[in-house]
């Protein structure tokens, strides 16, 4: 990752007001700001949790979706989302799609950290295992979206805010269960 990477500002109203360096943004006083998150599920319908490094600024070494990022300045969103899973986890991604695409937050982590988004939410699949970043990503694991729901009701506090808060709201959480498929190794 770049970090001199800029981020997008935006208004209330979730309009463009300018850009400033990422490692600016995110403090104690955060300003509203475009990002984006990513839910990525396998053919057997596992979704991909991941932990994020102890080397990151805001919520180090809490487990969080599969990946989030910024898009750049001008940079279409889906490309974001593929650019960030080849980064983040090495991976390419395949039927890349919205879920949530009014998502935004606030939340301040234990250090004072601010996340103030504007977070349009995908899901996405792969067939491939991911190869993280380490100062991106400290550890990986695909898990049966009913037992991350159940995981996220009863130990909140191990997660993200925004995973925590966007959860309830996916189908991906709410829905039957795949019918089994017969898979080859």
């Amino acid at each position: 990752m770049n970090e001199t990477e800029d981020v997008v500002l935006l208004d209330d109203e979730g309009t463009q007001i300018g850009t400033a360096p990422k490692t600016s943004v995110h403090g104690p006083d955060t300003p509203l700001h475009l990002a984006f998150s990513c839910h990525v599920t396998d053919d057997r319908g596992r979704v991909l949790v991941t932990r994020r490094a102890l080397t990151k600024k805001a919520w180090p070494g809490v487990w969080t979706n599969s990946f989030c990022g910024h898009p750049r300045p001008g940079e279409p969103m889906e490309d974001a989302v593929h650019r960030r899973a080849e980064h983040e986890l090495g991976i390419s991604i395949h039927s890349v799609e919205p879920v949530l695409p009014g998502f935004r937050y606030r939340a301040v982590d234990a250090g004072g950290i601010v996340e103030h988004e504007v977070c349009p939410v995908y899901a996405a699949r792969t067939s491939e295992q991911p190869t993280p970043h380490p100062l991106e990503v400290m550890d990986t694991m695909w898990v049966e979206p009913r037992d991350l729901a159940t995981s996220l009701q009863t130990t909140p506090w191990a997660f993200s805010p925004w995973l925590v808060l966007q959860a309830p709201q996916l189908a991906l959480f709410t829905s039957p269960p795949a019918p089994a498929r017969n898979h080859r190794s």
